[in-house]
């Protein structure tokens, strides 16, 4: 049974459902598809393109990022997947409201993504992300600002047969950014 706030949610259209989500993925992938360099940018594209490291045999890959927005007070999260052949799995991303710390933004890209595995039935898998204090974070003990959401996560992350946090270099991360680039004019959810 739905309260009030379930309806309103439904009827006007305030969040996003995970296949209006999965619907722009798709489109802005594709997009990324036939976008093609001009002729002088192509030289410089081809030198410093980007590369995405894939996860060893047996094992997928998350990786998730964020784009903050401190003059609208908000955060965007995003996660990909992929498996070790580059293929496309799956993308999730979330608005949050009054978010402007980039850690701690990071740290809830690390649930966001734990969710993306989960709803994907994936197994072992890679969270990767280039927020090296926040992967420092996850293998400490301390609380800290965000402690109580790395509790939730190292809690959530038992439910996987393996799954490791791992610091990658931006470059390696693009998608992930850009997709969460994308979300931050988005409404809350």
């Amino acid at each position: 049974q739905f309260d009030m706030q379930e309806k309103k949610m439904i009827h006007e259209n305030i969040f996003q459902s995970p296949l209006s989500t999965h619907s722009f993925v798709n489109k802005y992938v594709a997009e990324l598809k036939v976008m093609k360099p001009t002729q002088g940018a192509k030289a410089k594209v081809q030198t410093q393109r980007p590369r995405w490291l894939p996860p060893p045999a047996g094992c997928m890959k998350v990786n998730v990022d964020v784009a903050i927005s401190k003059n609208l007070r908000r955060a965007s999260v995003a996660a990909i997947a992929r498996d070790q052949n580059v293929s496309f799995l799956g993308a999730s991303g979330v608005v949050l409201e009054g978010i402007t710390e980039p850690e701690i933004a990071v740290v809830i890209a690390y649930r966001e993504g734990l969710a993306l595995a989960s709803d994907l039935m994936l197994t072992s898998f890679l969270l990767a992300s280039n927020c090296a204090n926040a992967i420092r974070s996850m293998a400490g003990t301390g609380m800290g600002p965000y402690g109580q959401v790395l509790k939730e996560i190292k809690e959530e992350a038992r439910d996987f047969v393996f799954v490791d946090f791992v610091h990658e270099n931006r470059n390696s991360n693009v998608d992930a950014h850009a997709l969460a680039r994308s979300l931050i004019s988005f409404d809350t959810g």
